[in-house]
């Protein structure tokens, strides 16, 4: 099993949300930048654990867990010319984005990034490098077990 942060901004989905969906699942759609495509493309598996992280809000930091619930497939949104995410150069025989789907496990206390950056021991969290902009993460073991003792 692997260890993911990812973001994302709660005006469009927060932790509350994810857990009030029927079935506390959702894809994560939207993806456009390729390191974090590959990461759910090529790397995440279902069962993976995930740091559910609010962002570009008034306190960013960590507020639950999700776990990957379904592998990689196309992200529809490339084909849909009424998305925001339209690609019309894809096409459904060659997609380029990809997305899984994750669900809610549990919500967490708000762990501010500025209470991560007080720890030594997650110093080399990505979240935490500055200039780093993706929205997919991976996690190191030692992290996540010591992100689980912090909530």
């Amino acid at each position: 099993m692997r260890y993911w942060l990812i973001k994302s901004e709660p005006k469009k989905l927060n932790i509350d949300d994810l857990a009030a969906m029927p079935t506390q699942t959702t894809p994560w759609f939207g993806i456009r930048n390729y390191q974090s495509r590959n990461f759910m493309w090529k790397q995440m598996r279902v069962g993976d654990a995930i740091l559910f992280y609010h962002s570009c809000c008034a306190e960013p930091g960590i507020t639950g867990i999700a776990k990957v619930s379904k592998p990689a497939y196309p992200d529809a949104t490339q084909f849909d010319p009424n998305s925001r995410y339209f690609e019309p150069k894809v096409n459904p025989e060659n997609p380029r984005w990809f997305n899984v789907e994750i669900t809610f496990v549990k919500k967490t206390r708000l762990i501010p990034i500025k209470e991560l950056r007080i720890y030594p021991e997650l110093c080399n969290m990505r979240i935490l490098r500055t200039g780093n902009r993706l929205s997919i993460t991976p996690v190191d073991p030692a992290e996540w077990n010591y992100i689980m003792n912090l909530i």
